[in-house]
């Protein structure tokens, strides 16, 4: 291939994502795929000789876009999944052409990610030390990096070399969370072998936010029965309802207590960054450890999460290893990344990070996170007006739960409705919304994060409720 024959590839390549992306708010949301197209992707043999890349594009083209996932409509409220920034796309592209691995060395990704993950840092009012904090491929395996260190800090503590030892014999470590923590936490509690057995489930008040008696309460059950506490785990925006725990409270309990303090930010951190809501926040930046997700309300092209930790010392000790292969006697005092975090061969996420902020700024994402989030309070204005629906939740962030509430159902029947209006509302390709359980109720749930959102769109949000609900038996 010359160097011709790529700059071609590329401009048609350009072309094809531009038209996608401007043509998005006229297509159906979503739709499901028919099964020739299915199987035009499912059954693909192997090829044995290559293809012109012009060719590849027009499959593109042809089978890939015409059936995307939705999120990048301004009509898309399911789950938490952003529209892709455009700095971030033309960003991704150039990262891809350098390929490099952002382990470490003396390269422009590895210099980059240390001024973005800053730059983070910044944004939400987090403490940064130099080294405390990398890009991860998500808040998932940020909480991984996140708990490992907590558990590590635990183990020395109480007498124990969790790298070398393992966990076995040792008391056992116990996690508290709430009802509304994401499932991640979970999975990181069990394969960092903490079990999910030894993972509490604290109360929460009427607000939806944990309580804080309660998880005293819990912490000296535990005590008393010779368990080790060592974690809390509070929320910078659940995802059911949007809410934010008080942090203070929480954070002074731990203080007292010794605990490792958490907090899961994937989707709601940078909710800090509207003036409306801030003071929800005060008291984040007294966590040990937080975890949040530039690819949710940033916008940052997939995949790109944040593992932010007070305590450099504790990350870089839970993860250090450097065999003689790898020895960088220039790496300087930080080291490499991989002495942070499980991953070794590492891509340049830190590029796509710098292209959205950079374009944005501060400012313009504040204006872009400030619009999501009084859109969601007048949605929530619609519901309430609305003889149909009902509003199960204070719209704290840009999550509003909601149920609809057919005449003449008894509680059985409503759940059933609403467990299956999402599904309902998204094959009607006008906009898309998913469901979930909020207090043992079948709820809606409508995540905004996208700030070409308008209020005509949320209008249609609710008629397509209220319509399908209507064609259901």
């Amino acid at each position: 291939m010359t160097s011709e024959d790529f700059r071609a590839a590329a401009h048609t390549a350009a072309d094809l994502v531009s038209d996608y992306l401007a043509e998005l708010p006229a297509r159906p949301v979503w739709r499901p795929m028919d099964d020739e197209a299915r199987r035009t992707l499912l059954d693909a043999p192997l090829p044995a000789a290559g293809r012109p890349l012009t060719e590849l594009l027009a499959a593109i083209g042809r089978d890939v876009l015409p059936h995307p996932m939705g999120n990048g409509n301004p009509r898309f409220f399911g789950w938490v999944n952003s529209a892709p920034a455009p700095a971030g796309v033309l960003a991704t592209l150039a990262a891809s052409a350098m390929n490099p691995s952002s382990a470490g060395g003396d390269h422009a990704d590895v210099h980059l990610e240390r001024a973005v993950v800053r730059w983070i840092a910044e944004l939400v009012g987090f403490p940064h030390p130099a080294g405390g904090g990398l890009l991860t491929s998500g808040t998932s395996m940020a909480t991984i990096v996140c708990l490992a260190a907590a558990r590590n800090r635990a183990a020395r503590e109480a007498g124990w070399d969790v790298r070398e030892d393992g966990l076995a014999g040792m008391p056992p470590l116990v996690g508290y969370v709430t009802g509304e923590t994401h499932s991640c936490v979970r999975k990181a509690a069990e394969l960092l072998g903490l079990g999910s057995r030894h993972l509490r489930t604290v109360a929460t008040g009427p607000d939806g936010l944990l309580d804080v008696d309660d998880l005293r309460a819990a912490i000296g059950r535990d005590r008393a029965a010779g368990l080790l506490p060592f974690l809390v785990v509070a929320s910078a925006g659940t995802v059911g309802t949007g809410a934010v725990d008080a942090f203070h409270p929480v954070a002074d309990l731990c203080a007292e207590q010794r605990l490792w303090l958490h907090v899961d930010g994937a989707y709601g951190a940078f909710g800090v960054l509207d003036p409306a809501i801030a003071h929800r926040y005060a008291g984040m930046e007294r966590a040990d450890s937080l975890a949040l997700d530039p690819h949710k309300w940033l916008g940052v092209p997939v995949d790109c999460g944040c593992a932010l930790v007070r305590d450099t010392g504790e990350l870089r000790g839970t993860f250090s290893l450097v065999p003689s292969y790898l020895r960088d006697e220039a790496a300087g005092a930080l080291g490499w990344f991989s002495e942070y975090g499980t991953e070794q061969t590492r891509p340049f996420r830190a590029l796509k990070v710098w292209a959205t902020i950079a374009h944005r700024g501060r400012d313009g994402l504040s204006r872009d996170i400030a619009r999501c989030t009084a859109l969601a309070r007048r949605l929530g204005e619609l519901i309430e007006k609305d003889d149909e629906l009902e509003l199960l939740a204070e719209v704290q962030t840009s999550i509003v739960a909601f149920r609809h509430r057919a005449a003449g159902r008894d509680e059985a029947a409503l759940d059933a409705v609403n467990r299956e209006l999402p599904v309902a509302v998204q094959r009607r390709g006008r906009v898309f919304v998913t469901g979930a359980r909020l207090d043992g109720r079948e709820m809606l749930r409508a995540c905004l994060l996208n700030a070409a959102t308008t209020e005509a769109d949320l209008e249609l949000l609710l008629a397509e409720v209220k319509a399908a609900a209507r064609e259901l038996p």
